[in-house]
């Protein structure tokens, strides 16, 4: 099993890890319901569940 001969400065710890960051979730708007909603996820409006502007589930919050 492979570990390290020297020990890694901070400075190049912290390097690596700029890419590491959280980013900001895409929002859209539907277009049918008008509801803001997280990107390529379905949401609960009115009860019913949609996707992509059509409505996949009615009644969805009485059987969820």
């Amino acid at each position: 099993m492979a570990h390290p001969k020297r020990r890694h400065s901070s400075t190049r710890r912290d390097k690596r890890r700029t890419h590491y960051k959280a980013t900001a979730v895409t929002l859209s708007t539907d277009a049918q319901t008008g509801e803001v909603h997280e990107r390529h996820h379905a949401h609960v409006f009115e009860g019913n569940l949609f996707y992509k502007g059509q409505m996949i589930i009615e009644n969805y919050a009485k059987t969820a």
